[in-house]
């Protein structure tokens, strides 16, 4: 089994900035990729970014290219999520999932294997 605990949400107003984390724990962790996704009330879970376990790859969504960034403490079993410029519209409770299935499709939350419990962001105008 393996547990996600995200961490660094809370209230801030537009273009400012907030680091989300995620750590993971329960097992020797090795995921082949681990995910941001969020989700805003009334709307469909939408992927944010992604990041390989191994090589470092990174994958954004068009929406938040050049604002967020994704990366890894291997060491720390941790992933973080820094947002940058952050809108209104970024306003969902965020989640973290990690993915240990070679070949999954990044941008597709069906497709990981465990999720954290998320955590809120809420950007005001």
């Amino acid at each position: 089994q393996v547990q996600l605990v995200e961490s660094g949400g809370g209230l801030v107003q537009a273009g400012g900035s907030l680091r989300l984390s995620c750590a993971a724990s329960g097992r020797t962790f090795s995921a082949y990729a681990m995910g941001w996704f969020r989700q805003a009330p009334g709307k469909e879970r939408q992927f944010v970014a992604a990041i390989s376990w191994t090589t470092g790859y990174t994958y954004y969504a068009g929406s938040v290219k050049g604002r967020f960034t994704i990366s890894r403490d291997n060491a720390k079993n941790t992933v973080y999520l820094q947002m940058n410029s952050l809108k209104p519209e970024d306003t969902a409770v965020y989640y973290c999932a990690a993915a240990f299935a070679y070949g999954t499709t990044w941008w597709k939350g069906e497709e990981y294997d465990y999720w954290g419990q998320g955590t809120q962001v809420t950007v005001s105008s």
